[in-house]
């Protein structure tokens, strides 16, 4: 395998350059008959993998002790093409290793380091003249950010090795790099501008986790507020305009097997559109009176993030825990849209690359990522016994989507390879191209979901009209019981799950359950099956086999779950 090697001085970044590019599967291992350790991970460049390398930190070619004689041995191995990574604050004392590198005639990029601390800082280094007087490429990068990662992966593709030159002594190399500096360096103090703040608070951790879990309550709040206003003043007086077209249609059908498949069954006497489950009622009201405001409005809130060049430093933010669960930091995107509605989250994975990271994101999505129309409910539910009884519950949710991931991670073969983003300056959206994209994504859903929930509902439809639902409740409902320690009523609102989350769960509600028991059950059932349009996505992006071994993780972790906390509460 081919390989790739970091050098630089100690403290330029180079190990968190190492984790930009190689996310956290790292091998860390002695160099043979030393005590030396070397950080090792991979990488794909243009589809091949490569073995990336960081060697330990040293100031010139000349060791002063082990670790400084085995990193000089690997560089002048002529194994790999060599990244050199440059601290940009302190580049005239960088530059001594980078000449010397050079005059050895390796294949050398210099990855210039800090860019954004040296803008903020009033330091302008003229990058094009450095690569000029240098006679390698430089590549401005500010590896804590991710920024500019993406550009100097590229680059490597062209090194090439060169012909060694005329090798300077100390006193001319160090007279070299004064001259380059008065060339490319200059100071120019400035005053920081209101977006390089907003820049810098957002892409460290200490600030800008908490800035992020506060946008994500933000959008959530918005997303909420869009999608009820859709539901509550355009589609459900729509619907309701329709529901005498409805009536005419079951009058004419009269009673029957098609009126059951078409119209579905009655309540109290009335056609219930969420609840009927015909194809002209459910089956249309479905996907379009619930899910579609809730996917616009999550659709129009994540077109913000993006134009606005903030989902990019989210992904940056959360990539070293998301690469513990065999994904890559992108996989926030698809976790962040399932908690607005599952239907456009489970579309999303396709923006992972490989086949493990889509499967690890669409299941811990259907096992433990609950949609907003869920979580309004149980926040009624839960919400009367304080805070502690909501803390819980999604204390539950976190440590299962932790603890699965890190599972699935270490059992599901492949690999999470790593995305190189670039980082795009913070700035005003685009009207015109706000709007096309919220279009392209909405034609796309319509398109590609709608469909599959309606044949799902056919399908339940189904079940329903040969009673194959009654006789799989009656089946479970001994065995949940017993396990989960819920009375027999509450093995309805599992079924119901199947068909829409937050009705179930306010099945619950009359029944008078203890706090125990709704804890349980809220857990039980957003870990169970999603709902109908959520499955039928699901068997659209991982087929068949994929859909049957996620129901079979989803099935597992909710009797363990539930069964569990029987046990504990």
């Amino acid at each position: 395998m081919k390989k790739i090697l970091l050098a630089g001085n100690p403290n330029t970044g180079k190990s968190t350059c190492f984790a930009r590019m190689t996310g956290v599967d790292v091998i860390i291992s002695n160099y043979p008959g030393t005590t030396v350790e070397l950080k090792k991970g991979r990488m794909k460049l243009k589809g091949e993998a490569r073995e990336v390398i960081d060697v330990p930190g040293i100031y010139s070619l000349s060791p002063a002790n082990e670790a400084e004689k085995i990193a000089v041995k690997k560089l002048l191995s002529s194994e790999g093409k060599i990244i050199n990574v440059v601290d940009g604050l302190n580049l005239e004392r960088n530059l001594y290793l980078t000449l010397e590198l050079i005059e050895k005639g390796l294949p050398i990029v210099v990855a210039l380091n800090f860019c954004n601390e040296l803008r903020h800082r009033g330091v302008k280094i003229d990058v094009k003249k450095l690569e000029k007087l240098l006679g390698v490429p430089v590549i401005p990068i500010s590896a804590i950010a991710g920024q500019g990662i993406k550009k100097l992966v590229d680059k490597l593709p062209e090194l090439k090795s060169r012909p060694e030159t005329k090798v300077l002594s100390d006193k001319e190399r160090w007279q070299k790099i004064e001259a380059i500096i008065k060339q490319v360096q200059e100071f120019n103090p400035k005053k920081h501008t209101f977006w390089e703040h907003l820049e810098d608070f957002s892409i460290h951790p200490l600030t800008g986790i908490p800035a992020g879990l506060f946008i994500i309550f933000a959008s959530f709040v918005l997303v909420r507020f869009v999608g009820e206003f859709l539901i509550n003043y355009i589609f459900n007086p729509l619907f309701s305009l329709y529901y005498p077209v409805v009536l005419k249609i079951s009058a004419f059908l009269g009673p029957g097997l098609w009126r059951d498949i078409l119209i579905g069954s009655f309540m109290d006497g009335k056609i219930a559109f969420d609840q009927s489950m015909g194809l002209l009622t459910t089956g249309l009201f479905v996907p379009i009176a619930m899910v579609l405001p809730y996917v616009l409005a999550f659709y129009a809130v994540l077109g913000i993030l993006e134009d606005s060049g903030y989902l990019p430093r989210l992904a940056t933010l959360l990539d070293t825990l998301m690469h513990k669960l065999g994904m890559h930091g992108l996989a926030v995107v698809p976790m962040f849209l399932g908690l607005g509605c599952n239907v456009p989250g489970v579309l999303s994975v396709r923006i992972l690359q490989t086949k493990k990271e889509r499967f690890v994101a669409a299941a811990l999505l259907a096992v433990s990522v609950p949609c907003m129309a869920q979580m309004a409910v149980i926040f009624s539910l839960l919400g009367s016994y304080g805070a502690g009884a909501l803390i819980s519950y999604f204390l539950i949710l976190f440590i299962v989507w932790l603890v699965l991931g890190i599972v699935l991670n270490k059992l599901i073969k492949g690999e999470a390879m790593e995305t190189f983003m670039e980082i795009p300056p913070y700035r005003l959206p685009n009207l015109l191209s706000f709007t096309k994209k919220l279009w392209m994504r909405m034609k796309n859903f319509i398109y590609e979901a709608i469909p599959f929930v309606f044949l799902g509902v056919l399908i339940i439809n189904i079940l329903y009209v040969f009673n194959v639902v009654a006789w799989l409740g009656d089946l479970a409902a001994p065995v949940m019981s017993r396990l989960l320690g819920l009375p027999l009523e509450a093995v309805l609102s599992l079924i119901v799950g199947f068909i829409r989350k937050d009705m179930a769960v306010g099945i619950l509600s009359p029944l008078g359950l203890s706090l125990k028991q709704l804890l349980i059950a809220s857990v039980m059932l957003t870990m169970y099956f999603p709902c109908v349009a959520t499955f039928v996505v699901l068997f659209k992006e991982v087929r068949l086999k994929g859909l049957l071994q996620i129901s079979a993780i989803m099935i597992f972790m909710s009797l363990f779950v539930g069964g569990l906390l029987n046990l504990v509460l």
